[in-house]
């Protein structure tokens, strides 16, 4: 290797984290960028990159280097402590980072290099990160009034506390629940793995029998796999009532008001920058430019798929009623989705997890990265890391160039928020000696852990799930652009940032690749061509379903941030009946309040812009076609994809990079084929 690996020096120490310091230290900082920023603006000669936004850049990696590793740990391995101190110190840095962007000298102090003769000298990346500062400064309201600039800054740290609140409330109601079964025939129709888990669960706790929890790993198959419509009734109860006014906990941890409040917040926020709505405040940074354009988009998907989500819907009833089930209920239709895949295909998903343990997965997913891109993945095996789980691995290029590295941390566990995500630990960019600081990641998961000495064995889906994340990751460290606020994802429209994790996806169905990643944990032996056929036949098993069941979240997103009234109440369940009455085909329980743990748009960066993940499908469908067409592992259709979307960053237009890479926009029917929508056959 031309570069040394990664070493210790230059990672975060998770270790030396201390909840009582936490404050302090980062208050220290913030308080050294404050100096920094004042001494850069009261220099006399003009302002040019070097003289402000350069030693900006660097005060602003200080910072976040420093916050990352705190972030990242209350993620993902939370104590009453770090949760004191990371809110504590969240409301300091919100109010920074709003001081800040409404810093009226200092925008007009870049506003000054972007009128200068040394703008046109300047590169791509420079550029860009101009154009967006002084974007960005518009948008955080920098032409405002001093006391309407002191309400917003108000409103932003209000806004960072409800929506860690959410989380909080989401995380909170999620570890409370378990239910204690000691009666075994209740448990029929469950596989070895999920009784092992749950057996496991119990002994953690001293209790004979099993225990289930909310965790994913141990409600998903429960509800999947249970024969006890009674147990499924428990458990789907608990999980789609967490932190709600509903359910076995209803009350305790309610995120009903905390809602309400994040909306009327964003509502004021976009209304005193200008705009009329949430909604367009979101768009004005991404690459969808109206709420018209949305609403179209989501409304022509619906129209195409619904017809075929009532078959589907009407299939799963009549395979119900065989059972006797004459009334299907929304606790069922997981269980009877399993039944009717495996009477129709003769297969399920806990079929496929003998054949994907845990490291013949990474190890082929590294092999494809490697046959599409050049890029090589090794584990580096002296790096501290917070879990004895974890590990760390550093990607170098086909020159045996380092371009990055990252944590990956895969099973679930207490403490640990849910659902799985791609998070920045360090950016790329060039620092003052000229080196280049190589950017790292987070790799998150919550799959089910190694049980009774056999190693974690996914399903496809999870495989799914990892291809996805990762996808992110090769976004973030790939990436050729030498400056952070254009590096990797950041300046990427969001609507565009699911691009590259989707893509990665459509490998998971190809044979070449599922022969590489797939091998029986105990035989190594290949993953029959009976199951790989089966899997195919399935894979649009449901896409109508699945389909409106997306655009339901997505249109509910979009119109409560589009149509927020604060004179009117109960807003949210209102507009989300609305949805569901043109959108859903499975009528949901006067009790469910999935909206209370909806933690993309409550608790996190997804707000009206949910639908980022059926736009950006469309972008990963249609690319994947230049793969099918000249070879899924064709190096030069990667080495284009490299170049035009993954190394680009936020420096290109999202669209102009798709068009240089497919030579022709984007065209929504790649989506409809390749979800079994309309046929290849079709026009």
């Amino acid at each position: 290797m031309t570069n040394p690996p990664f070493n210790q020096a230059v990672l975060p120490h998770f270790k030396a984290i201390k909840p009582e310091k936490i404050k302090e230290n980062i208050s220290a900082l913030v308080d050294k960028n404050r100096g920094v920023l004042k001494n850069l603006l009261s220099q006399t000669t003009p302002f040019t990159w070097q003289s402000l936004l350069h030693p900006l850049e660097n005060a602003d990696d200080e910072l976040s280097k420093a916050w990352s590793p705190i972030s990242h740990m209350h993620a993902v391995l939370e104590s009453d402590e770090l949760r004191k101190a990371y809110n504590d110190t969240l409301l300091l840095l919100t109010e920074y980072h709003t001081e800040v962007s409404q810093n009226t000298d200092l925008f007009k102090a870049i506003e000054s290099i972007s009128t200068s003769q040394e703008f046109t000298s300047l590169d791509a990346g420079q550029k860009k990160t101009i154009e967006n500062d002084i974007r960005n400064f518009k948008l955080s309201g920098v032409h405002l009034a001093a006391d309407k600039k002191a309400r917003l800054g108000e409103l932003q740290k209000e806004l960072s506390t409800l929506s860690t609140k959410f989380s909080e409330n989401v995380l909170d109601a999620t570890h409370a629940w378990s239910m204690h079964i000691t009666d075994i025939d209740r448990l029929q129709g469950l596989p070895p793995q999920a009784l092992q888990l749950a057996s496991g669960y119990a002994k953690e706790r001293g209790l004979e029998g099993h225990v289930f929890t909310l965790d994913y790993p141990s409600y998903s198959t429960a509800i999947k796999f249970l024969r006890d419509r009674d147990l499924r009734r428990q458990i789907y109860e608990a999980y789609t009532t967490r932190a709600s006014d509903q359910g076995p906990h209803a009350g305790k941890w309610d995120n009903t008001k905390i809602m309400e409040d994040i909306l009327k917040v964003r509502h004021e926020i976009a209304n005193l920058i200008g705009f009329k709505n949430y909604a367009e405040d979101s768009l004005a940074t991404k690459m969808a430019k109206t709420p018209e354009e949305v609403l179209h988009f989501l409304d022509d998907l619906l129209s195409r798929s619904r017809p075929i989500a009532e078959e589907e819907y009407k299939e799963l009833k009549e395979i119900a009623q065989q059972d006797g089930v004459t009334h299907l209920e929304a606790w069922d239709v997981s269980y009877y989705s399993e039944k009717l895949q495996e009477s129709k295909f003769k297969f399920t998903q806990e079929d496929f997890r003998p054949y994907f343990p845990i490291n013949k997965v990474l190890n082929g997913m590294f092999t494809i990265v490697n046959k599409i891109y050049g890029m090589s993945i090794v584990e580096e095996k002296n790096i501290e890391v917070w879990h004895p789980d974890v590990r760390f691995f550093s990607i170098y290029d086909d020159k045996q160039q380092l371009r990055g590295g990252f944590y990956i941390d895969l099973y679930a566990r207490a403490h640990k928020r849910d659902g799985a995500w791609m998070d920045e630990c360090r950016v790329r960019r060039r620092l003052d000696d000229g080196k280049i600081q190589y950017p790292v990641a987070y790799l998150t998961c919550n799959f089910m852990p190694p049980v009774e000495n056999k190693p974690a064995l996914l399903t496809h889906d999870e495989v799914l799930t990892l291809f996805h994340e990762f996808g992110h990751c090769l976004h973030h460290i790939l990436t050729l652009v030498d400056y952070a606020p254009v590096s990797g994802i950041n300046g990427v429209p969001w609507d565009a940032v699911e691009f590259p994790s989707q893509f990665m996806e459509n490998f998971c169905w190809e044979k070449e690749p599922l022969d590489i990643i797939a091998g029986h944990f105990e035989t190594n032996a290949p993953l029959p061509n009976d199951l790989y056929e089966k899997l195919i036949d399935a894979k649009n098993f449901q896409t109508g379903l699945q389909m409106v069941r997306q655009l339901e979240f997505s249109l509910f997103d979009f119109r409560i941030h589009l149509e927020y009234d604060p004179t009117k109440t109960n807003q949210i369940q209102t507009i989300l009946n609305e949805v569901r009455k043109k959108t859903a085909v499975i009528p949901a329980p006067a009790f469910n309040r999935f909206q209370h743990s909806f933690s993309h748009i409550f608790g996190g960066g997804y707000a009206a812009g949910y639908y980022s993940y059926k736009w950006a499908e469309v972008l990963s469908a249609d690319a994947y076609g230049e793969f099918e067409e000249n070879g899924i592992f064709d190096r030069k259709t990667g080495k284009l994809f490299l170049e035009d979307i993954l190394e680009v960053g936020g420096v290109r237009d999202p669209m102009a990079s798709f068009i240089a890479f497919r030579g022709r926009p984007p065209e929504i029917e790649a989506l409809l084929r390749q979800s079994g929508i309309i046929k290849r056959t079709a026009a």
